[in-house]
């Protein structure tokens, strides 16, 4: 039996899943913090299905962090004053 959903999606499909512009998912693609496969002669993008769920887990994953803890320092770091 075929999957329900598509193994690859385009850029397009992203786009509309995320409700942003397919510029917008190109750069996420382009940056990598969305995995992407280039495929044909006209390098046209694909997305597969489980790496749009990491993304938008990982998001979600990335709001969870409480506002007054900086991302770029480790918790366990402790400044001296010198």
């Amino acid at each position: 039996m075929p999957p329900t959903s598509p193994r690859f999606l385009t850029l397009a499909d992203v786009a509309e899943v995320l409700n942003v512009t397919v510029r917008q998912v190109y750069a996420l693609v382009r940056s990598g913090d969305l995995r992407g496969i280039q495929i044909g002669g006209r390098g046209q993008w694909r997305v597969e299905n489980d790496q749009l769920e990491d993304y938008i887990a990982r998001q979600y994953a990335r709001a969870e962090v409480p506002d007054h803890v900086d991302e770029h320092m480790p918790a366990d770091d402790v400044t001296s004053d010198r």
